[in-house]
């Protein structure tokens, strides 16, 4: 063989290395960016979950992020959540990451569309740009669905949307959470996971005038959704402040804490979607961080029960012949819970209200809990019972369990069920 065609040869050879090594290259390059795709996403799903961006995006029984829930904002009308599936025409397939970031933070979509505070973007604008877009990258692997959201029912001003950019500059933040340098780590993170992600106060506190969430008794405790959102400042009697850090974790992160009952009605939700995906070092960071807020006295008549407290006030013969019968095959008639702890009455903040709105709305709605075990299930009570039958086992459950006396109308049932108007 010459000299020439040995060289050839050679270059050839040298060339088919270069090329094995560079498919190589690009193979693990490939396979690199897939593990960074994967990690990306399986962050945004943790986000996701710590934002609870499920539930208020799935209507009642309907497809999970295909909107259509309807939320009422006293003053401003009715609000259907959005379809937030990767549906190219009803959802948020054709949105660049800038727009999704845009519509999630400064609550302005495609379009220059102004949305409305039920969308918490004043507490997601808290959030780090970074973590926004983890949450689209996530929601982007999700099935599309093709569902428009209902026509929502605004009245003026709030119909004409432009009204939202004074909203928005009234009330929205201008940057994100910067850490405390003052603070531990896990305050900060406690602080970004209760403000930011979790938008806790947007449930847990009143609202102005204009609708916005109130600076001067945030999480003193409200109305939302027709449940009362407990106070959760660290006020001893009306607050969180008797609760020992064991207990506050155990109520976030199972939905139910000895002492201290279940959560129910959209708590339940949160729990549910939510607060039981967290880890339990993010769930021990929100408990330093609620221990720091300001403690806010609020109208709520709690107290820490105990099982020798029994009720002394008269108490009809019809609720404790009812609670027996309709009852106690899962909370028992000593209120201990058979079997699975989350039936445990005793210290339920629902039943230390003597005029008894959550535990009305719980008898006539039922609550569903979803945890590591299961779904445990309050089912409502059907036409079967008459509006005064369920006064009465509401009013003995309070006398029985909180030792004090309950003031629960036939009338409040009737109202619950839609069967008359507010009183």
């Amino acid at each position: 063989m010459s000299a020439r065609a040995e060289s050839r040869r050679g270059v050839m050879r040298r060339t088919v290395y270069l090329s094995l090594a560079a498919v190589a290259a690009l193979g693990a390059g490939a396979r690199g960016a897939r593990a960074a795709d994967a990690d990306l996403v399986a962050r945004g799903e943790y986000l996701e979950r710590a934002a609870d961006c499920e539930v208020c995006h799935t209507r009642p029984g309907g497809t999970p992020f295909a909107g259509g829930r309807a939320f009422v904002l006293p003053g401003i009308g009715t609000i259907y959540s959005p379809n937030i599936t990767p549906d190219r025409e009803t959802g948020i397939g054709t949105y660049s990451d800038a727009q999704f970031v845009s519509a999630v933070q400064r609550g302005v979509a495609p379009g220059w569309k102004h949305l409305y505070p039920v969308m918490p973007y004043p507490s997601y604008a808290r959030m780090t740009v970074d973590d926004v877009r983890a949450i689209r990258a996530y929601l982007d692997t999700l099935r599309p669905v093709h569902a428009p959201a209902p026509a929502n029912e605004v009245r003026f001003p709030y119909s004409f949307r432009p009204v939202m950019i004074a909203w928005n500059l009234i009330n929205l933040p201008s940057a994100a959470l910067a850490d405390d340098p003052g603070q531990s780590a896990d305050w900060n993170r406690g602080r970004y996971l209760v403000e930011a992600a979790g938008h806790c106060a947007e449930c847990h506190s009143p609202r102005n005038i204009m609708q916005a969430t109130s600076r001067a008794h945030s999480y003193a405790g409200t109305v939302t959704d027709g449940w009362r959102a407990y106070n959760i400042s660290p006020d001893p009697d009306s607050g969180i402040g008797a609760w020992s850090d064991t207990q506050l974790a155990a109520y976030l992160s199972s939905g139910h804490a000895e002492g201290h009952g279940t959560a129910a009605g959209p708590m339940a939700d949160v729990v549910s979607h939510s607060l039981r995906y967290l880890t339990a070092r993010d769930i021990a960071a929100m408990v330093t961080y609620l221990r720091t807020l300001p403690a806010r006295r609020s109208d709520e008549t709690v107290a820490n029960i105990t099982p020798d407290a029994l009720a002394t006030g008269a108490n009809s013969s019809n609720g404790s012949r009812l609670f027996a019968g309709a009852c106690a095959g899962c909370h028992l008639t000593n209120g201990q819970g058979r079997q699975v702890e989350v039936a445990d009455l005793w210290g339920a903040r629902s039943l230390g209200e003597t005029q008894g709105p959550n535990l009305t709305k719980l008898m006539v709605e039922g609550s569903r809990l979803d945890t590591a075990q299961g779904a445990m299930i309050m089912p409502a009570f059907g036409p079967e019972y008459r509006d005064q039958d369920l006064a009465d086992i509401a009013n003995y459950a309070i006398g029985h369990f909180s030792h004090r006396i309950g003031h629960v109308t036939a009338r409040d049932v009737a109202t619950e069920r839609g069967d008359a108007p507010p009183s």
